[in-house]
This record gives C-alpha cells, sequence and structure tokens, in this order.
C-alpha cells in the first residue's frame, strides 16, 4: 500500500506530519480519527480532522496535494457514518401512516 506524508493544521496536532494510507483512487481518506486515551480510564476522547485541499495549480486549478484541517464542532462523536445504517422507518409488518 502506498502512504503520503500528509500535513496536519490546528488542534493537538498542528504542524505535525504523518504518513497516512492513500485509499485505492490515490487520495488519503476524508477523514482522519485520532483515538486519544483518557488519563483516568474512561471512554477516549476522538479527534477528528477533515481533509481539504493544500492547494490549486494556476493554470488548470488542479488539486496539488490534501491537507488535514481540526474539526472541533464534528457532531459524529468519532463513529463512522454510512448512508445505509440509518433505521427502517417502520418496523416490518406493521402499518406506514406515512401515505395518508
Amino acid at each position: 500500500m502506498k502512504s503520503q506524508d500528509t500535513p496536519f493544521e490546528g488542534g493537538p496536532m498542528d504542524g505535525r506530519v504523518l504518513p497516512v494510507l492513500l485509499g485505492p483512487t490515490g487520495h488519503p481518506p476524508k477523514t482522519y480519527r485520532i483515538p486519544v486515551p483518557d488519563p483516568d480510564g474512561g471512554p477516549p476522547t476522538v479527534l477528528v480532522y477533515r481533509r481539504v485541499p493544500r492547494g490549486h495549480s494556476k493554470r488548470l486549478g488542479l488539486i496539488q496535494g490534501w491537507k488535514y484541517r481540526y474539526d472541533p464542532d464534528d457532531t459524529s462523536g468519532g463513529r463512522l457514518r454510512w448512508p445505509w445504517s440509518k433505521p427502517a422507518a417502520t418496523p416490518p409488518g406493521e402499518p406506514d401512516d406515512t401515505n395518508g
């Protein structure tokens, strides 16, 4: 697998550069979650970083690379958000009240 040295911006990882594994498209993941253990033995705190373009080329506007920016307002709670894992609107066998 390939990796790319990717800079981190903001938050506790500000200024650090880490090797990040690239996906099948050659891009790093859109979000990078870092679990930080709690010193009192509680649940870990999850730092969330979002992928943003590092810069664009002048002529064609192509992305020159990626960096991660700290997202302190992340509301996912460190969980992955899958679009197909939403609960069903009504359990099977019960009438659906949305049609009138």
